[in-house]
């Protein structure tokens, strides 16, 4: 018997703007509103959209045994995540947030994730977690059994995540949480909004500037109604959500990666702490030093399909000869270049921006080309 699905604190806003809802993640959520797909992307693009995106995974690790010395704090709890992840932790800086990758044995993505240190020195020796929802209970009791005895993990499933993108989202959000505009890119803090303690980071997934807010119930419900009344705000689905990564060249857990994928194949090699690499300090490390060193099978690329309807997730990709040489991992239309694009892998040889392939869609072939990712330019915040 299916379980019955969950509902974010923010699902009667939905149904009183009119969303369409559907399954994701266990969650029952807004996939569009009135607006449709088409024109929520374009506003996100050009004004500012906010997503609820609650069904994700929040949530704080913290040390159970703190001394005095922030810093040791901060070493101590970054020694006992490490382990399980690509990223160096250690080094991070208070407020300073970092994308990396939980991993398993053999170097393949578990799930990719957003780890933060904290500003205020009496929170060190505590990280901000955000995990993906599909993943998000796995991941947790991954982390739980690494972690048992050093450090204890809190969820924070009691409250919103709400995501505001676009390049009038600083001036709305600053407008709101005062402080949040001296942020930049991956970095948060802890602001006070309608009495509630929030934690604020400036980041998306989207390839625009903007920011993602935890905040708990009731207060989330009125900082919706307040977003969703500013002229420069449109409430944006979960289609638009995924149309716009996918333009931004961001890869999606369960689709573009996944346990059998390594962060080189992904192209995620920006993610792995070369240090921790060399000093065999990274789960999977063999293969992946094995990777780098140019024994790499396949490697995720972008692709533009100058002919035809878009390529889905599944399609075959093809080489100029009509030979199968990889699979397409995420694809479709492109509002902002009205074109279709899509991701997927290839072998090394075959990943030159430029090179002609083709895509096999209904069992046609049809034209296509590698390109380079991202296919519309990040518009990030980023320190000076």
């Amino acid at each position: 018997m299916s379980q019955p699905l969950k509902r974010t604190p923010l699902y009667e806003a939905h149904v009183a703007a009119g969303a369409r809802l559907v399954e994701f993640g266990g969650y029952e959520m807004p996939v569009q509103y009135r607006d449709g797909v088409l024109k929520e992307h374009l506003w996100t693009r050009e004004h500012a959209g906010v997503f609820d995106v609650s069904h994700m995974g929040p949530s704080f690790l913290t040390l159970n045994d703190k001394s005095g010395d922030g810093e040791a704090n901060h070493r101590a709890i970054a020694a006992a995540i490490e382990p399980l992840i690509s990223g160096d932790i250690a080094s991070l800086k208070p407020g300073q947030i970092r994308y990396t990758l939980l991993l398993n044995e053999d170097g393949g993505i578990v799930d990719d994730l957003m780890i933060g240190r904290p500003v205020w020195p009496s929170r060190q020796g505590m990280l901000y977690i955000v995990v993906n929802a599909g993943a998000k209970e796995g991941d947790f009791a991954l982390i739980q059994r690494a972690v048992a005895g050093l450090a204890t993990l809190a969820r924070a499933d009691d409250r919103a995540l709400i995501a505001v993108q676009g390049p009038e989202a600083a001036a709305v959000v600053a407008g709101l949480f005062p402080g949040a505009g001296e942020l930049t890119f991956m970095h948060h803090r802890r602001i006070d909004y309608a009495g509630e303690g929030c934690a604020v980071a400036r980041s998306g997934y989207t390839g625009e500037d903007g920011y993602e807010i935890l905040i708990r119930e009731p207060a989330c419900v009125e900082l919706w109604e307040r977003l969703t009344a500013d002229e420069r705000v449109r409430p944006i689905g979960l289609g638009a959500r995924d149309s716009l990564r996918l333009e931004a060249g961001l890869p999606l857990h369960g689709h573009d990666i996944d346990e059998s994928t390594s962060p080189i194949e992904a192209n995620l090699g920006f993610a792995v702490a070369k240090p921790r690499l060399k000093a065999g300090a990274l789960r999977g490390g063999e293969r992946i030093a094995r990777e780098l060193a140019g024994d790499l099978a396949r490697v995720r690329v972008g692709l533009r399909v100058l002919e035809g309807a878009p390529a889905r997730e599944g399609a075959e990709i093809a080489d100029a000869g009509g030979n199968v040489v990889g699979r397409v991992t995420s694809g479709g239309f492109s509002p902002s270049l009205a074109a279709p694009i899509a991701m997927g892998f290839v072998s090394p040889a075959l990943s030159a921006a430029g090179t002609a392939l083709k895509v096999i869609v209904r069992g046609k072939p049809q034209a296509a080309q590698v390109a380079v990712l991202p296919f519309v330019p990040h518009r990030y915040v980023r320190a000076v």
